[in-house]
Parts: C-alpha cells; structure tokens; sequence
C-alpha cells in the first residue's frame, strides 16, 4: 500500500481510538441512565437524536471552521468540548440540559470526524484506497466497540460514571500535540466542489452513510433494550453491541482488501444483500446463544463495509474541493439519519413493539441497496470519475 503512515496519520488514528472508546461508552451510559431513572424508549431516541442534531448544525460550516482554526486546533477543540460536555452530565439530572449537551457533544464530533475522514482519504491512493480507509475505520471501531464493555464496568459507579467518560476523551490531547500538519485547505467557492454539483454524483453515498449511522446510533442506544426486552439481563444486552462492533471492526480490512481486488461497486452491493437477508432473523436468533452472538458478528461486518466503502467511492470519485463538498455530504447524512432514526425507532418500539427497531433498520438498507443498483443501472459512478 503506497501511504504515508507519518507521525500526523498515526496521531490521528491514536486520538480517533481514543474519541471512539469515549464515545462506545456515552451513548449505551447515557440509554441506561434514562431507563434506570423510569424513561421510555421515546426519551432514549430523543436524547440520541439531540447529538445528531447537534452534528447537523455544525455541517455547513465545518469546512469554514477547519480554514480558519486549522485542522490541528479545530480537532483539539472538538476534544475538548465533547470531554467538557459528557462530564457535565454527571453533575444534572435535568432532561433539557441533558440534551443541550448532547447537542454540544454531537457538534464537537462531528467536526472532528469530517476533518478525519478528508484528511484520511488525501493520503490513500486508488489502488489501496479500500485497505488505508479500512485502516481508519477499524481503528475507530475497535475502540467504540470496547465502550459498552467499559459501561457493563463503571454503570455501578453512579456519582463517577459521566465524569470517567469525559475523561476518557482528555487522553487524546497529548497525542494530539503530536499533529504538525493538517489537510490541505481548499477554495470553498469553487463551482466544481459545490455541494449542489457534487451530490447527484453520489447519492448511493448518502444513503449508505444514513443507513450506517442509523445503524450504529440504534446499535448502541436501543440494541440494549431491544434485547433486555427478549429477557437478556441488562449486562448481558450492552454486549449486543459489542458483538455487532465486534464484526465491524475485525472485517473491515478484510473487506477492504476484496473491495480493491473485486471492485468496490460489486462488494458493496453484496454486503448490502448481506444486511437485507439476516436483519430480519435477528428476533428468532436472540434466544438461542449459538445462532445469534455469530449473526450479530457478520451483520456488524456488513453494515460497517457499507459505511467504509461509501468513503472508499468518495475518494475514487472526488479529489481537492470535492471531495471536501462530498465528506460534508456524509457527515449531513450521518448527522440527519442520526438524528431521526432514533427518534422513529424509539417511539414505534414503545408503540408498536421492540422489535419494530428491526423494521426501522431494515428498511434504510433496502433504501440503499435501491440507491446502489439505481447508480449501477444509471453509471453514476462512471460519470462522476
């Protein structure tokens, strides 16, 4: 593989596994919290769906904020914030201040991952592209995945809990120090990087980010109580998403190499069939132990291959301005899939029933599997090259 693995890439990948033990362990800490104080899965969804909201305002102008911050210090910040904000949360109890800091957590994240994802993608060439930005996904997942493992741990600490998950975020700092260099800073009125013309190139893209980040939010806020409602006690439940994460993170390299040797196009629409075919046994797998921890394990590898691949076809598809109209593209479709599948998926899971989470889901993949045969059937992706 022809990258440059530098002190900047490597620090990078150190505070981005860092961001993501910090934030495994918020969200599945934050879900508990809210049902061991008496709330609905309808509250669970709207406390997530306020980070996500919080990720969707700072969209349109993270590209302004990285050019004038610089992307070393506009990461930093964002550390900051979210290490600030999730420790906040130990010292209320209060529902609106509650969201008020997830929208603030969801801001700082955002923004971090969108200069992340950009810088990543300017270092991989065509040929290992799949491979370097398996490399960055798997890395962030590894550590996600470890967060509910680490809640199942530090739950039983009431006064302390938030207040270890802030400073979780603060171990990134020093690594961070380590950056003398940041993606490079490009015309934002450029017309060729517009968002307007960049989109129709690239509407696949979209709705499997929005597929995957509806994925991962519910995986980890209502994954839980989808199975402690199938009778798993509740150390048990947070292990659901670990196992999903499990499969995200030790597949992806893998996948990312078929995709370089296969073609990206036909891995993942396979891994998109993959989702549709074993979503729906996920109900009648949960009481049996043998069935169920290996199909959540080959689900989280395919729902993942969506995400990194859709990143991998954004770096084969855009360069310079671009690609940075289309990493914003992402991180919208990221924040706004965030934002109201949690919201739709809680309040049918109260109404209608908990596996009505599986429903929700299943439907944002077959949308996507639509979108990549529509862009196969149109040339889209030709066109955009």
């Amino acid at each position: 593989m022809k990258v440059v693995f530098s002190r900047d890439f490597l620090a990078l990948i150190l505070s981005v596994a860092v961001v993501g033990l910090g934030s495994g362990a918020t969200l599945p800490l934050t879900a508990l919290a809210l049902t061991q104080a008496g709330y609905g899965t309808d509250v669970v969804g709207l406390l997530t769906a306020a980070q996500a909201g919080g990720g969707l305002l700072v969209v349109p102008v993270a590209g302004w904020i990285a050019a004038r911050c610089g992307g070393r210090h506009a990461i930093i910040g964002s550390v900051l914030v979210v290490a600030i904000a999730t420790a906040l949360m130990q010292v209320s109890a209060n529902l609106f201040v509650w969201g008020v800091l997830r929208v603030l957590c969801g801001v700082a994240l955002m923004l971090l991952f969108t200069i992340g994802e950009a810088w990543v993608n300017q270092l991989a060439d065509d040929a290992s592209r799949g491979r370097v930005v398996a490399i960055y996904a798997t890395n962030f997942t590894l550590f996600q995945m470890a967060g509910p493992v680490l809640v199942s741990q530090i739950a039983q600490y009431d006064d302390w809990r938030f207040l270890i998950c802030g400073a979780i975020f603060l171990i990134a700092l020093p690594v961070l120090s380590m950056i003398r260099s940041a993606p490079h800073a490009s015309d934002e009125h450029e017309p060729h990087g517009n968002w307007r013309r960049v989109l129709p190139q690239m509407p696949a893209l979209v709705v499997g980010t929005g597929f995957f980040a509806l994925f991962d939010t519910i995986a980890l806020s209502l994954m839980p109580l989808f199975a402690m409602a199938h009778g798993m006690s509740s150390e048990v439940a947070v292990l659901f998403a670990s196992a999903l994460l499990l499969g995200d993170t030790t597949m992806q390299f893998p996948i990312g190499w078929l995709a370089d040797h296969l073609g990206r196009e036909r891995v993942h629409i396979g891994c998109a069939v993959l989702v549709v075919v074993l979503l729906p046994l996920l109900p009648w797998a949960v009481q049996s132990p043998w069935l169920c921890w290996p199909l959540l394990y080959v689900l989280g590898a395919a729902a993942g291959a969506i995400y990194t691949l859709s990143l991998v076809a954004c770096g084969e598809r855009f360069r310079g301005v671009a690609l940075v109209s289309a990493s914003s593209l992402v991180g919208a479709s990221w924040s706004i899939a965030s934002f109201g599948g949690p919201l739709v998926a809680g309040a049918l899971m109260k109404s209608v029933g908990n596996d009505a989470m599986i429903g929700v889901v299943l439907a944002s993949a077959l949308a996507f599997l639509a979108a990549m045969l529509w862009e196969k059937r149109r040339g889209v992706a030709r066109a955009a090259s």
